[in-house]
């Protein structure tokens, strides 16, 4: 046997094969550490639906932020408020036009009864007391009136990062928004559309895939792809 097929051959680390703790995780041998990320989906939609049940099994804790009494939960009355088979549900104008690759789009109007969202969801009339450090606000229809207040609130907190989904060959309506509400322009340009990774989505689901994966190459300093 060669050296090199030697080297394939033999099995490196402990009894399952690896010594590197994240294979570990990986292959379900080790504990997943403990996560105090959390994600803030802006407005009931289909995206929201989706995104916040992605992130829910990355481990973040997740939260829906909808203003609109006539489209909040049942038993948010604007506090937050956790509850099995919580999620985006009703009248829900959803999603913008633009996926979070900057070239998809979603279907524009009222998401389908019944949508509900992952167990442990947090839902509140707005995002104070919600975000820290570790948290990433993701608007998801930037079509709403509420567009400009609630921007300008995720900018005002400790939020690590704050993005609007959106077309970029089409007029970003949140930059007037939050002018009119005297928001200066280094502050506008923290927002960030589009959002995601480019992978051609169309679908809600699609988008908030692409959406999830673009934050999680954020965090870990990585540029998404599949060169490694």
């Amino acid at each position: 046997m060669s050296d090199s097929a030697a080297a394939v051959s033999a099995v490196p680390g402990d009894a399952h094969g690896s010594a590197d703790p994240a294979c570990d995780v990986a292959h379900g041998h080790a504990e997943i550490p403990a996560s105090t990320r959390t994600l803030v989906a802006v407005f009931a939609s289909p995206v929201a639906r989706f995104l916040l049940s992605y992130a829910r099994d990355a481990g973040y804790r997740v939260v829906l932020v909808e203003p609109d009494a006539g489209r909040r939960l049942p038993g948010a009355n604007g506090e937050a408020g956790a509850g099995r088979g919580a999620g985006v549900s009703g009248q829900a104008g959803a999603n913008a036009e633009a996926g979070a690759d900057g070239g998809a789009k979603g279907t524009p109007g009222p998401a389908s009864p019944g949508l509900s969202g992952p167990d442990g969801l947090t839902t509140a009339a707005s995002l104070a007391g919600l975000a820290d450090e570790a948290t990433d606000v993701v608007v998801t229809d930037h079509h709403r009136p509420e567009l400009g207040p609630v921007l300008r609130d995720a900018l005002a907190s400790p939020a690590r990062w704050v993005g609007v989904l959106g077309n970029p060959r089409h007029p970003a309506p949140h930059i007037p928004a939050l002018a009119a509400l005297g928001v200066p322009g280094d502050e506008i340009a923290r927002v960030h559309r589009p959002i995601g990774l480019n992978i051609g989505s169309r679908t809600p689901a699609e988008i908030a895939l692409a959406t999830m994966a673009g934050l999680i190459a954020d965090r870990n300093g990585r540029p998404g792809g599949f060169h490694f």
